[in-house]
């Protein structure tokens, strides 16, 4: 029996209920693609100690895990206060850019940790407390402080987020508690760093500066969670190396109403660059506490896969979930079942432009009219490979080998993309028998089969890129 081939690539958050090897091992055998590590609240121990056992129960499983670090980037908090506050409508609450947040003639205050924001802000704007659960309408300000009404009330606790939509926010890139964090995950060999609110294509650029101060050749993600960063997406888009929909701070900056539209854009757009897409935040949220999943949840992972989205990224359902497993176990049913009625077809939008791409074009044409076929393909740097997920080829199976250890678990991200890391040899030919090998050892193909051998052979001393058609035997 034939191995089920997936085109969408599942990623998982690691957190205490998924920690233990146990668990990790039932994950990967799933089909986890990608293990995702949240630095928001973890410390460097934990992600060294998270690696070395991924890595060790990757080993164990026979499949190479890709890690991602998320770094958690700039962002605005409010101090810790005593307990718990109850904020009434009406209410009118100080919001202090120094000081411990006392009280100042009778109004509470609280301070922030962003002492340029009284500049930022003006009078009528408003101002997002714990993921927009609390909404405060500028009424002045001061040097020193932003008075405010209470707009939308609720509870306020210590250290929630702050968010300014629309607002230009002057904060690093990275702060210094990041960098300390990259340099562990560099370490650590992490493929993928994730930063968060990611504003303009400068921000990744400092960001790839710095791995390769760390001798780190991992892979930048740009999570696009503010307004300011939707205005620049298409220079971010080309700037990284792949874009995280992190809805949920798009969906306190934004209209939710626009969450659906901008998801489906940047999804477009991604493809169009030739550039990977994760769909990210609420897949399950149901999840967390319940073993199947809302029907309207169930829709939402459906359209992400219709939409072609390279990634669906699970977070709280598997890093504090109740069952981890089963969401991983739920993402790959419903990739199944919609990817199995996707008639075979490829995307035309991709910027095909040299003779290259064109080849590339030409093979997914050839696999798919020949039918039940895939594409093998060798790099050793990837990019064409990029190029060929790009044009989301249906039922056509991407077989990419490399020799570059960390390439091959970076192409795990890909759509469509089986990534294997092989020796490759100096007779072409022994390479792609020892592919074809490979395949049929772990039951990707059968004999009788057909494989589309994208690869380039010497002539005259010349390197000539060709297409050839085998049968597997």
């Amino acid at each position: 029996m034939k191995t089920q081939y997936r085109h969408t690539k599942i990623i998982f958050t690691l957190g205490p209920a998924t920690e233990s090897e146990e668990v990790l091992e039932e994950l990967i055998r799933s089909g986890a693609d990608i293990c995702r590590l949240n630095m928001a609240h973890a410390t460097n121990e934990w992600c060294e100690q998270m690696a070395e056992r991924v890595k060790k129960v990757g080993e164990r499983v026979g499949k190479d895990i890709a890690l991602m670090m998320d770094v958690k980037g700039p962002e605005i908090r409010t101090s810790k206060i005593e307990g718990v506050w109850e904020l009434m409508v009406g209410e009118k609450l100080d919001i202090m850019m120094r000081g411990n947040g006392e009280s100042k003639g009778g109004v509470r205050s609280i301070s922030v940790n962003y002492p340029e924001m009284t500049e930022a802000v003006k009078e009528g704007d408003v101002i997002l407390v714990d993921s927009g659960l609390v909404h405060l309408k500028v009424l002045e300000k001061k040097p020193d402080y932003i008075r405010t009404e209470v707009v939308i009330g609720g509870k306020l606790g210590s250290k929630r987020h702050i968010n300014l939509p629309g607002i230009r926010v002057n904060l690093p890139a990275l702060t210094e508690q990041d960098k300390e964090h990259i340099k562990i995950g560099a370490k650590n060999g992490m493929a993928f760093f994730a930063l968060s609110f990611v504003r303009e294509a400068k921000d990744i650029e400092e960001l790839k500066q710095y791995l390769k101060d760390c001798n780190s050749n991992a892979r930048v993600i740009a999570k696009i969670e503010d307004q300011c960063g939707l205005k620049n997406l298409d220079a971010i888009i080309e700037a990284s190396d792949g874009v995280m929909v992190a809805r949920g701070d798009l969906g306190v900056e934004c209209p939710f109403e626009q969450i659906p539209i901008i998801q489906k854009m940047t999804v477009e757009k991604c493809i169009l660059y030739g550039k990977p897409v994760i769909v990210a935040t609420h897949l399950l949220e149901s999840m967390t506490y319940a073993p199947v999943p809302t029907r309207a949840e169930v829709s939402d992972v459906a359209q992400a896969i219709y939409e072609q989205t390279d990634a669906v990224m699970l977070s709280g359902e598997t890093s504090v979930g109740k069952y981890p497993v089963q969401c991983v176990e739920t993402i790959k049913k419903v990739v199944a079942h919609v990817e199995s009625i996707i008639p075979a077809k490829h995307n035309e939008g991709p910027l095909i432009l040299s003779g290259k791409n064109k080849m590339l074009r030409s093979a997914v044409v050839l696999a798919q009219e020949i039918g039940n076929t895939g594409i093998m393909v060798f790099t050793r740097r990837g990019e064409s490979i990029q190029k060929l997920s790009s044009l989301r080829p249906t039922r056509c199976p991407l077989y990419v080998f490399t020799d570059d250890h960390l390439l091959s678990v970076q192409l795990r991200l890909l759509w469509g993309v089986e990534p294997f890391y092989i020796k490759f040899f100096k007779d072409r030919n022994q390479t792609i028998e020892e592919a074809v090998k490979l395949l049929k050892e772990r039951q990707y193909v059968i004999e009788n089969d057909y494989l589309i051998v994208l690869t380039n052979i010497l002539v005259s001393r010349k390197s000539i890129d060709t297409i050839q058609l085998r049968k597997v035997e």
